[in-house]
């Protein structure tokens, strides 16, 4: 059967700009893209047949993610937000370093946060890609973005000792989640094996009862990426690599205030659940514990308000 060779999957109310899809079509090559709409929302067909429409059970982010993430035929995959952006020769950079790189799990690309009234920045030209085979690979960060070099991403610390302080104190803030290795799973080019082996087990994880499932709101982004991590887990090895600048991604960046509070605890509870024995996950249950329980009293606050 046909398998396009990278996958871009965004989970959508349908409300994106016509220019966002604009753009997004003029990505080039072997490129599938799918759309997951909420249930019931019809809306008019898209005129390139490497666009994919599905339509979820019901309307979430997670929900959504997953669908698509489970359908995606390419050998390669990206999940991408509905106001981002990709620079048009992605496609080529995947290929190029997969090629190089054939052990990777995961590409990050160079991302800059773009203010979402920036329009003259939205809409401007978009540098050439760099070279992957002159790039040079490195265990720092580049000294500075225009460094040609390619730095290595190891995998999470997962090992890492619980920090009984973080829970007895709620305003205890966790410190091993900083470092060269990564948490979040959006907007990285991922081995598409391996996610949706990930996934198998995820959704068997979210179960808690027949026929009761557990499945959070929000905070699929990191739990997916640190899932996948924990799912293969091998301590200190390299999963992928950091692209320089040029930008590859343009991330629409919006206030705080446009956005709704969310909560992330009862998605990070679920790797907790799944590995408890890793000291990493503890540390991050229990400071999104107490950020999940700050979160509800400002939303109550807000609402007398």
């Amino acid at each position: 059967p046909y398998q396009p060779i990278l996958s871009i999957i965004t989970p959508t109310r349908g409300n994106f700009s016509e220019y966002w899809l604009q753009q997004l079509l003029t990505i080039k090559g072997d490129v599938q893209f799918i759309l997951v709409y909420p249930p019931d929302l019809n809306l008019s067909p898209i005129d390139d047949p490497r666009v994919k429409v599905m339509h979820s059970p019901y309307k979430g982010e997670t929900i959504q993610r997953t669908v698509g993430l489970l359908n995606a035929d390419g050998k390669y995959l990206l999940a991408l937000d509905d106001d981002d952006f990709l620079h048009p020769d992605v496609l080529k950079l995947v290929i190029e370093y997969f090629e190089q790189f054939p052990e990777s799990w995961v590409l990050r690309l160079y991302k800059i946060d773009v203010d979402y009234l920036a329009d003259t920045k939205i809409r401007s030209d978009w540098a050439s890609i760099p070279d992957i085979s002159q790039l040079k690979v490195v265990k720092r960060k580049a000294i500075n973005p225009e460094e040609l070099v390619l730095r290595e991403v190891p995998i999470a610390p997962l090992e890492n000792k619980f920090n009984v302080f973080l829970a007895l104190w709620p305003y205890a803030k966790r410190r091993d989640h900083h470092g060269a290795h990564i948490e979040n799973f959006n907007n990285k080019v991922w081995k598409t094996e391996l996610v949706k082996k990930a996934l198998a087990d995820l959704s068997q994880s979210m179960r808690i009862g027949d026929p009761i499932t557990w499945l959070p709101s929000w905070g699929f982004d990191r739990l997916l990426g640190l899932f996948v991590q924990a799912k293969f887990y091998q301590k200190d090895i390299c999963i992928g690599h950091w692209l320089p600048a040029p930008e590859q991604m343009r991330y629409i960046k919006k206030p705080s205030s446009l956005k709704e509070i969310r909560s992330m605890f009862p998605s990070d509870a679920l790797l907790a659940k799944s590995f408890p024995q890793y000291g990493y996950f503890w540390n991050l249950f229990f400071e999104e514990l107490y950020n999940g329980i700050k979160t509800n009293i400002k939303k109550r606050l807000m609402r007398q308000e």
